[in-house]
């Protein structure tokens, strides 16, 4: 690993002298000006590499790219140090955006199979101050490199985004599934232990449940999932929660249901990974429809028990699902798990959605109608009467129109993704 940061603990440049007063060695004057000008030297180096650094693709180098990095090493009164894992990719970014904005210090850790350094370069270009933001790329499947970064870095808490989360792939390639969420998430989980960090914010998914009998979805209803992204999402959730047990560790698990929209401000936005949209969320098929990226758009799934034939699904922005995130982070409690589902608590269905997607983007987008795919279910959406109660959160961002227009916005923006900035 490749990393300018610094252990935690580091003596002090003193000597004790009778009388209990500290004496500063004279001699040792010249390193401390020699350490701000190194200091000030990797700042300004590491902006530049940030600017002009590659796509990376090796999943199992780790390079880091830090802004005085011994800010990062130490804990500091009043600054909440919070590791994002997962922070290149869709939800990640936007939540280390708010972060940022909302005055945390923030490290990235991403090993860009499915995000974007570019979402990292946009978050440096608008927060370059020392101490805010650095980006770690690595794996989280690899525990020595996992073990290195939380050596290397004082973390007040964990968000923990990085995931795959497509239920069609994860029916094609169920292993790549229980390794990347179950197994990486121990990696993640036996450091979080080992370095007694105060918080862990997991992202979960309302894929847990599987097909509820009744709805709405309450956070007790039983989970019983039916695809390896679900499965692999419950089983890391439980051992989160036997690990929570016998921690003084404080625990929050949001499981979130179909994320949309993007930035309001325009900075950031969903950028999948060509070879994946087929397997992507519904609003990438229907920006790439209204682009002529593809000739339209496959509807799979017309004989569901719903209203109009079509699945049903609790359609939630970024920008409230990231608020949720922020307020579980600051009510979160030691010796304390709190389990809640993030929704709007209204279902819409498929054809709903490309009906306001058609609305959105002022395309009529062509519709073909399609068999079911392997590992959906019929309808899924949230009572969030528990997330008000005891974070007081609910969704803002509701007009689904209204966030596709947004997040279309951003797509035309940016034809190409990140790298059309």
């Amino acid at each position: 690993m490749l990393s300018f940061s610094r252990a935690r603990s580091q003596g002090r440049n003193t000597r004790p002298l009778t009388g209990g007063m500290d004496y500063l060695e004279p001699k040792r004057k010249t390193n401390v000006m020699g350490r701000v000008i190194l200091v000030v030297s990797l700042t300004a180096l590491c902006i530049i590499m940030l600017k002009h650094a590659p796509s990376f693709t090796s999943p199992t180098a780790v390079f880091a790219v830090t802004c005085c990095s011994l800010q990062f090493s130490r804990s500091e009164e009043g600054v909440t140090h919070v590791l994002v894992t997962g922070g290149a990719g869709y939800i990640g970014s936007h939540a280390a955006l708010r972060l940022l904005k909302d005055s945390y210090r923030v490290t990235i850790v991403d090993n860009l199979s499915r995000g974007n350094l570019g979402a990292v370069k946009v978050l440096q270009g608008l927060f370059p101050e020392p101490g805010r933001l650095q980006f770690i790329y690595a794996d989280l499947g690899d525990a020595k490199a996992v073990e290195k970064i939380f050596s290397e870095n004082a973390f007040d808490a964990v968000m923990h985004f990085a995931a795959v989360a497509y239920v069609g792939e994860s029916t094609l390639d169920p292993l790549k599934y229980y390794h990347n969420i179950t197994s990486n998430t121990l990696v993640v989980l036996e450091a979080v232990a080992r370095h007694k960090v105060k918080k862990l914010i997991y992202s979960s998914t309302c894929a847990t449940y599987g097909e509820p009998e009744k709805m709405p979805i309450v956070e007790v209803t039983p989970q019983v999932p039916i695809n390896p992204y679900g499965k692999a999402k419950k089983m890391a959730e439980d051992m989160i929660l036997d690990f929570s047990k016998n921690s003084d560790m404080a625990v929050m698990i949001l499981r979130y249901f179909n994320v949309i929209g993007s930035d309001p401000e325009g900075r950031l936005g969903e950028a999948p990974k060509p070879e994946l949209r087929e397997h992507g969320r519904i609003s990438g098929a229907c920006f790439d429809a209204a682009r002529g990226v593809i000739p339209g758009l496959q509807v799979k799934g017309t004989d569901y028990k719903t209203g109009d034939g079509t699945c049903v699904r609790d359609y939630i922005d970024v920008t409230d699902l990231v608020d949720a995130h922020v307020k579980a982070l600051e009510k979160a409690k030691p010796k304390n798990v709190g389990i809640y589902n993030v929704g709007t608590g209204k279902g819409r269905s498929v054809k709903e959605f490309v009906e306001a997607c058609k609305k959105a983007t002022g395309v009529d987008i062509k519709v073909d109608f399609l068999p079911r795919r392997p590992g959906d279910y019929a309808e899924v959406y949230s009572d969030p009467a528990k997330i008000l109660r005891d974070l007081n959160w609910s969704a803002r961002f509701t007009n689904l129109q209204q966030s596709l227009e947004v997040a279309w916005k951003w797509q035309k923006t940016h034809p190409h993704g990140y790298a059309s900035s």
